[in-house]
């Protein structure tokens, strides 16, 4: 079941979430698969923590990697991909159903490998959810930086 203070954020600007059995979407390909898009319209969401001890939150495009020198450079700090424990403890969300809004205190940055497709599937919370939404719509709502932080090719 998606979480209220999500479900907050949805009603706030008018989205709706599609949900499916649980377990259904906890990855890029099955979210795919069950939302009939291609794995490059999903917008999954990847908790880091730099060596300064903030978290960071990226969201890009589900086919595509994050590159360890830009994300770098990017922040300004080295930082590797978050635990599920500091996951779940950081965002109050399980890995596999991250929401990208509704996380306080962590700083957002929306990856340009969504720009270019006029509706992105982030989740809604849950490991069986997914918010159809456009590049600006999620930027807006994340308070999110672009950013290029995926690995080329």
């Amino acid at each position: 079941m998606i979480p209220q203070r999500v479900r907050d954020v949805l009603e706030k600007y008018g989205l709706e979430a599609f949900e499916f059995e649980p377990g259904s979407t906890s990855t890029s390909v099955s979210a795919a698969e069950k939302l009939g898009v291609s794995v490059a319209r999903i917008a999954k969401s990847i908790l880091f923590l730099g060596k300064d001890g903030r978290y960071t939150m990226v969201v890009c495009s589900g086919d595509r990697r994050i590159s360890s020198s830009k994300l770098k450079k990017t922040l300004g700090v080295k930082a590797r991909m978050a635990t599920a424990d500091e996951t779940r403890e950081a965002t109050g969300f399980e890995p596999g159903g991250v929401c990208p809004f509704s996380v306080d205190g962590i700083e957002i940055y929306v990856d340009r490998s969504l720009e270019p497709f006029e509706t992105i599937y982030p989740a809604a919370g849950t490991d069986s959810s997914g918010v159809p939404m456009t590049f600006d719509q999620l930027r807006r709502i994340t308070g999110g930086r672009v950013c290029d932080v995926v690995s080329d090719g």
